[in-house]
């Protein structure tokens, strides 16, 4: 019964979920842009800042905060990111009984999702958070409020305890950018090409960095890789095939095979 409660939650999320998340988990940004506006107001009523400078500061500190909430609520709450409806591009339910593998880094809100789209296939979850290496505070928050599916597996990034191509999909939803060293995401996605079927494939998605994710978050783009990187780190490992489809301007699906 608790299980199935948990599962409910996930299907039905609730209005603005994905924005709410993001104020949450990365609340102490926008405490520090708020504050330091509130310091920005202060020059200006004790001291002499010409209003132009001073109303130019003000909008780039208020585009900001607002900006990368309309675009997470565009992305997370309006778009069809959860329903998993872009999947159906890809013709990966014409096979019933595949083996799924779903990977994060201490956050998921998308397993019960899958399996809902899956439901004759064998799904396993992993999760390769690293408490050592994975220090942001808003990854500590998330994994506060994230719910676990079943038998969830610990992983580290070098090692998946899978046998060799044994894994007809594989999905890495906006949890790989968490492994911050170049190397350490080719090890990573060398393990993910070993596990794989020849005829499997492996699914990303991410935003990256570049013009539109600058413009939605500023210099927060920086926390994201470009295409190029991601290119390079699966062939790198071994990939024959890297073909990328946009979803909304500001995510990216990355479609690999062995």
């Amino acid at each position: 019964m608790e299980k199935r409660k948990k599962r409910a939650m996930v299907l039905r999320r609730r209005k603005f979920q994905g924005v709410l998340n993001i104020l949450s988990f990365n609340r102490h940004f926008y405490i520090y842009g708020l504050v330091a506006l509130l310091v920005i107001i202060l020059i200006k009523v004790y001291f002499s800042i010409p209003d132009f400078a001073f109303w130019i500061i003000i909008v780039a500190f208020l585009y900001g905060l607002v900006m990368p909430l309309i675009v997470s609520a565009y992305v997370y709450d309006f778009s069809d990111y959860y329903s998993l409806r872009w999947l159906n591009q890809f013709n990966l339910k014409d096979k019933e009984n595949q083996k799924i593998i779903n990977i994060n880094a201490g956050f998921d809100e998308t397993s019960f999702l899958i399996k809902e789209e899956f439901p004759q296939s064998e799904l396993t979850v992993l999760d390769f958070y690293n408490p050592a290496s994975h220090t942001e505070a808003a990854i500590i928050r998330a994994r506060k409020v994230s719910l676990v599916y079943p038998n969830t597996s610990k992983i580290s990034t070098n090692h998946i305890p899978h046998q060799d191509n044994s894994a007809d999909l594989i999905f890495m939803l906006s949890a790989v950018h968490e492994i911050r060293s170049n190397d350490e995401k080719i090890l990573f996605l060398k393990e993910c090409h070993r596990i794989c079927k020849p005829e499997g494939k492996v699914i990303m998605v991410e935003h990256l960095r570049d013009t539109a994710n600058f413009l939605a978050f500023s210099i927060g783009f920086t926390h994201f890789f470009s295409r190029k990187v991601w290119e390079k780190s699966f062939k790198k490992a071994g990939f024959s095939s890297f073909k990328e489809r946009k979803f909304t301007p500001f995510m990216s699906i990355f479609i690999t095979t062995p």
